[in-house]
């Protein structure tokens, strides 16, 4: 099979783990990662590791784990959901204006992002009052909320409501892109918000003791799991499906209002939906893989069954991809999520300037100040290099560049 595009690592006492990575720049901590998890003797079959591949907290960014009867809270992660969607227009690029700040302004204006403050005072990242749009959706999510608040507490004093329909922060993004033939889509980023961070980090740590608890002796702590019929593995199961709903939920709010934001920008009329893609990249469902059924977490990693349509963005200065997936076995049918980080924030932050996030992202309406250094395209792998390694995952239908870009 010399034209086989996955590698395989073979781990001691463990599954294997198969790597789309040819091309790609893998970091040895990632490595050990990948190893640690193929141990775990709940792992299904082997590993997928994705181009985009890169450190996480418990299990690497980009990678795709199927367990038997049991669930590792710490690998689908604290941005439960967290995914993509986009929205392909009738406008085309003539059709925007010449000046693309006003229009930047008004999304920024329109979509509440940004930092939840330390102590005290309000969150600029949260609506004061959701508007009543925000309200109707909450409507349809309230209740099964209640149920888990009523399980577990803690959950209740958290920002739900009034982060549906915001965007967040750190590589969380709205944009507005042209397609390969001159047609404007807008695409966005984000998750589950701070009920979803709740969610996550309550279960970790519920995980982490339950290992304790059964003496299970864990290559990293992070790893820690539920298995079924375990006490709280029912829980978890509601809770991380209620935050998944929550998530595209919230991206659907957050499009909508885009969408009118632009309206009032742009006096051409124009139809918004032509083309729509909303998927997760950090989630986890159940699913049958080589006959068998499976817990299947894609920690940043989208699902990609033949002929499911994906979204693959690159950075804030690169190409991002409308894909169509392949329905590749080996991959347990995922492809990436992105580029993947080749560097931590802290290191692109004491590496670049802000002269160098000028230059990167020229031709692009966004921040381009001390604040964003840590999203610069060079803190992420070449998005090329990451489409070329998976060719046998998915196809690109569309490709879209970015001339506004709003980031958390």
């Amino acid at each position: 099979m010399s034209n086989q595009k996955y590698n395989i690592a073979d781990v001691a006492g463990g599954v294997p783990v198969k790597m789309w990575t040819k091309g790609v720049p893998v970091e040895d901590e990632a490595m050990k990662q990948l190893a640690n998890a193929a141990r775990l003797p709940i792992v299904f079959k082997h590993i997928a590791a994705m181009p985009d591949v890169h450190l996480g907290i418990g299990a690497t960014v980009g990678s795709v784990i199927p367990t038997v009867k049991a669930i590792i809270p710490a690998a689908v992660g604290v941005d439960i959901g967290c995914g993509m969607m986009a929205a392909k227009t009738t406008l085309r690029a003539e059709d925007l204006p010449d000046n693309l700040g006003p229009l930047r302004s008004a999304i920024e204006a329109a979509v509440p992002h940004g930092f939840t403050p330390r102590r005290g005072g309000r969150d600029p990242g949260s609506w004061e009052n959701p508007p009543e749009s925000v309200d109707h959706i909450w409507g349809t999510l309230v209740d099964e909320f209640e149920a888990l608040c009523e399980l577990h507490p803690r959950l209740r004093n958290t920002n739900n409501r009034k982060h549906l329909g915001t965007l967040g922060t750190g590589n969380h993004f709205i944009e507005v892109c042209l397609d390969e033939t001159g047609f404007v889509w807008f695409m966005l980023h984000s998750g589950s918000r701070g009920v979803g961070n709740a969610i996550g980090t309550h279960f970790i740590e519920l995980a982490k003791k339950d290992a304790e608890r059964h003496d299970r002796h864990l290559p990293d702590k992070d790893l820690a799991y539920f298995e079924e019929g375990a006490q709280y593995f029912g829980d978890y199961v509601r809770a991380v499906s209620w935050a998944q709903k929550f998530a595209m939920k919230n991206r659907e709010v957050m499009m909508a209002n885009l969408i009118a934001t632009v309206r009032k920008v742009i006096a051409k009329p124009f139809d918004s939906h032509v083309e729509a893609v909303n998927c997760h990249h950090n989630y986890v469902q159940q699913e049958q893989h080589f006959g068998e059924d499976v817990f299947v977490t894609r920690k940043g990693a989208v699902s990609a069954k033949r002929g499911q349509m994906g979204i693959i963005p690159g950075s804030m200065g690169a190409r991002s991809y409308i894909v169509r997936g392949l329905g590749n076995p080996e991959s347990f049918e995922s492809c990436s999520h992105g580029a993947g980080r080749v560097m931590s924030r802290t290191k692109a932050k004491k590496l670049f300037t802000v002269e160098d996030q000028i230059k990167a992202t020229a031709g692009v309406e966004c921040r381009k100040d001390a604040n964003v250094i840590d999203e610069i395209p060079m803190a992420y792998k070449d998005i090329d290099a990451v489409m070329a390694a998976q060719e046998d995952l998915v196809e690109v239908v569309h490709t879209l560049k970015q001339v506004v870009c709003v980031k958390g």
